[in-house]
């Protein structure tokens, strides 16, 4: 596995991406071709057209949803674990500060660099993706979701 970095920490799940929501895809435009192709059932497969739409995406919300919700609150919690054995001081009072997006960011930095960029996100107010880009030694996350 290569080193992760900014460039390739994006992560895709197989049969979501590349399988589930191809078929949902052909589905969905086989439905489409069939309400313009067979007038006689042209109401049926209107109807099973926004049935299709509406299970993709009903999937992709609920499966966002549910992985997202819980990765967000183990990403705060891995934070106030990193920060508190670093610095031996409660991160809380820090993570006020921060949006989540900056915390998720700042997850990334290796120790050493964690402190040093936590301070100049709070000075200068960095965003998620300027963050991403300031690390040099990233701690990789290969577990998310």
């Amino acid at each position: 596995m290569s080193t992760q970095q900014f460039s390739n920490h994006v992560r895709y799940y197989t049969p979501h991406h590349f399988i589930f929501y191809p078929v949902i895809l052909v589905l969905e435009a086989g439905a489409v071709y069939q309400v313009f192709s067979d007038p006689a059932l042209r109401m049926v497969w209107i109807f099973i057209a926004l049935l299709i739409l509406l299970i993709g995406w009903l999937s992709f919300m609920l499966r966002q949803h549910y992985a997202l919700t819980l990765q967000n609150r183990i990403v705060v919690l891995e934070m106030r674990y990193r920060y508190l054995v670093l610095t031996g001081k409660n991160f809380e009072p820090t993570e006020q500060q921060l949006s989540f997006s900056q915390i998720a960011a700042l997850r990334f930095a290796s120790d050493d660099e964690l402190l040093p960029l936590i301070e100049k996100v709070l000075k200068e107010g960095l965003s998620s993706g300027e963050i991403k880009r300031q690390i040099s030694n990233w701690k990789a996350d290969i577990n998310r979701v």
